[in-house]
């Protein structure tokens, strides 16, 4: 366990109460620069103020990161780093204006758990009950910025937020991408053998079929709208009957926010579980260096339009990093292709190729450039 520097009876010789008091020191010193830094932090915010300037800004956080990360020499690891300045930032954008974000609600989905991850603790969150509302408040400016998952690695794209592109297109813009590890637990206040009955999505179950067939083969799955809602579900129940033997699976925040211990941890099937999600807005993030350009488009309904599209890509050597499609909704068997590529729209090489490509398609659209996500929070 860490050593915090509180003075236990029994602990050992003279030695540890003198690196007790280094890390007194220490923490005194990092006080102080952390409100230094906080101090140059309302400065900016000061010169952004009235000028239209971004309170968050995806590109600079990037830049950020990046320089603290490769400061880092150790013993922390690159992900407690990570965790730190995300917090720091997260307290910064309070000091320079508190920012909103929307996210899939209820309080404890894995949107929730993605946009604190993103975001900090020291931002305002509004929980929405669809994947549009969170468009429609973003569009609508009840929220600074939404946070929507768009792609699973073992469940594919998410149709609800893609269709939500379809009806916003051009209204709101993708800002950022963050990577987030999906951690299912097993939630009760009982003991293990008395689990009888459980609740979460069926997706979830799907996503732990493996784990529950073994561990729990007679118990009964009851789905649910959300892994927050099965959570809150469940402790409806357990506060009415204590004994009756009720779990279910969610994240680790959804148990801490209903009062639900987790049982087991990590009980996914596929230990690479990833959701990436969208950060939206209404702005366009800028060029940080390292980026990708989302888009959508209908082809034209000729031979060998769509690969006429993507051939375009292919020439001009811009790697093609995601695809997908979606029925149009105005024609049947009419479709729009979601494409993700390398680089920001406003690169020479992609912005020609974006151009051409457009020339073989009913309509395009360009949903955002942004920033590639590197690490998986």
């Amino acid at each position: 366990m860490a050593d915090t520097g509180s003075k236990d009876q029994g602990q050992g010789p003279g030695d540890l109460d003198a690196l007790r008091r280094r890390i007194d020191e220490i923490d005194q010193r990092l006080v102080e620069l952390l409100n230094a830094r906080a101090q140059v932090v309302v400065e900016v915010g000061e010169l952004k103020r009235g000028t239209g300037v971004p309170i968050y800004a995806p590109h600079r956080e990037a830049e950020v990161l990046n320089k603290v990360l490769a400061a880092n020499r150790g013993p922390l690891p690159a992900r407690a780093i990570e965790g730190i300045y995300r917090e720091l930032m997260s307290g910064s954008f309070a000091l320079e204006r508190p920012l909103r974000i929307g996210y899939l609600g209820p309080p404890g989905t894995f949107s929730h758990a993605a946009a604190t991850a993103q975001f900090g603790s020291s931002v305002e969150f509004s929980d929405m009950h669809a994947i549009p509302a969170v468009f429609d408040a973003v569009r609508r400016g009840h929220v600074d910025y939404g946070v929507v998952p768009i792609e699973n690695s073992t469940g594919g794209g998410i149709v609800e937020t893609l269709d939500a592109f379809l009806e916003s297109a051009g209204e709101v813009t993708i800002y950022a991408e963050v990577l987030v590890t999906i951690r299912h637990n097993l939630l009760a206040n009982c003991a293990p053998d008395q689990v009888r009955r459980i609740h979460s999505k069926p997706e979830i179950f799907t996503q732990c079929a493996r784990w529950l067939a073994t561990k729990y083969p007679a118990a009964a799955q009851v789905a649910a709208t959300s892994s927050s809602r099965a959570v809150q579900t469940a402790r409806e129940e357990i506060e009415r009957d204590p004994a009756s033997g009720v779990a279910a699976i969610g994240s680790e925040l959804a148990g801490q926010l209903h009062g639900v211990n987790v049982l087991y941890a990590n009980i996914e099937d596929s230990p690479n579980n990833v959701t990436r999600f969208f950060v939206i807005a209404r702005e366009a993030a800028q060029p940080s260096g390292d980026d990708k350009t989302s888009m959508m488009f209908r082809t034209a309904d000729t031979p060998g339009a769509l690969v006429q599209v993507l051939s375009v890509f292919d020439r001009a050597e811009i790697n093609l990093t995601h695809i997908d499609k979606r029925p149009s909704r105005r024609t049947n068997w009419d479709y729009t292709f979601f494409i993700d590529a390398s680089g920001h729209r406003t690169g020479p090489s992609i912005n020609a190729a974006i151009r051409e490509a457009a020339a073989h398609c009913r309509d395009l659209t360009v949903l955002g450039s942004y920033p590639r996500a590197k690490r998986v929070l």
